[in-house]
C-alpha cells in the first residue's frame, strides 16, 4: 500500500492503538480484540523481544489488520519490521538515517517530533505525517495547536503520542493537522497479561464512538 494510502487509512481511524506485548501467545487474541471493537490498526513496539514475531503472527493470520511497528529507532528495526510485514513504522524520535532506511526500504515512515526544528527537519526528508511525542509533557493540545499555525500550509499531519486518553481525545481530534492518536490506554500490558480482551474491545468502542462524533462533525 503506498505511503498516501497507509496515511489516509491512519487518518480514517483516528486513533492508532500502541502497544508493547511480551509474549506471542497473545498476538491473535489482542487482534481479535482490536477487530471485534472496530479499531482494525495496531502499532506493536519494539520494546519487547517478541515485537518482530508478533508482527509477523497477525500480518500472517489477521491480514484484515493494519499492523505497524512502534519504536523503530535503527535501520535493523527497520529491516526487521518490513521483513516480519509491518505496514508502517514509527519512532519516538528523528534519526535521519532510520527515516533514510525506511525509505529505502518503502516503509511508510513517521519520525518523532517536538519542537519547530524537528518539525522542519522531518519536512526536509520527505515525512507527510509525524508523531509528535511526548504529546501531554510537551504542551498538549495546546502545543499542536501552536505548531499547527505555521506549518499546516505544508501539509505535514501529526500522530500525538503519550498521555492521549478518552479524556482529551476529543480536543486533540478537532486540530486540522492531527492525522490520529497514539493510542497507549487501549490495551496495557497487565491487560495482555490478565487476558482482559472484553476491556480492550470496549475501549476500542468507545475511542472509536468519539472519531466519529468528532470526524462526522468536521467533515
Amino acid at each position: 500500500m503506498p505511503d498516501d494510502d497507509i496515511f489516509s487509512e491512519i487518518a480514517r481511524f483516528g486513533v492508532v492503538p500502541v502497544i508493547a506485548i511480551e509474549s506471542v501467545e497473545s498476538a491473535l487474541p489482542l487482534a481479535d480484540a482490536l477487530l471485534e471493537g472496530g479499531l482494525p490498526i495496531v502499532e506493536i513496539t519494539f520494546r519487547t523481544a517478541a515485537a518482530a514475531e508478533v508482527i509477523a503472527c497477525i500480518a500472517r493470520q489477521r491480514p484484515e489488520l493494519l499492523v505497524g511497528a512502534g519504536t523503530v529507532l535503527s535501520e535493523a528495526n527497520v529491516r526487521a519490521a518490513k521483513e516480519a510485514g509491518a505496514k508502517f513504522a514509527v519512532a519516538p524520535g528523528l534519526n535521519p538515517a532510520t527515516v533514510h532506511a525506511a525509505l529505502k526500504a518503502e516503509l511508510p515512515f513517521a519520525p518523532g517530533v517536538c519542537t519547530p526544528s524537528d518539525i522542519e527537519l522531518a519536512l526536509g526528508l520527505g515525512c507527510r505525517i509525524a508523531k509528535f511525542f511526548p504529546a501531554e509533557a510537551s504542551g498538549g493540545v495546546e502545543m499542536v495547536k501552536a505548531l499547527t499555525a505555521p506549518y499546516a500550509h505544508t501539509g505535514i499531519r501529526f500522530m500525538p503520542t503519550g498521555g492521549v486518553s478518552t479524556a482529551n481525545l476529543e480536543h486533540y481530534l478537532a486540530i486540522e493537522t492531527v492525522a490520529a492518536v497514539g493510542g497507549t490506554w487501549i490495551a496495557k500490558p497487565a491487560d495482555l497479561v490478565a487476558g482482559r480482551w472484553q476491556v480492550i474491545r470496549d475501549r476500542c468502542q468507545e475511542a472509536m464512538q468519539i472519531v466519529r462524533k468528532i470526524r462526522g462533525a468536521l467533515s
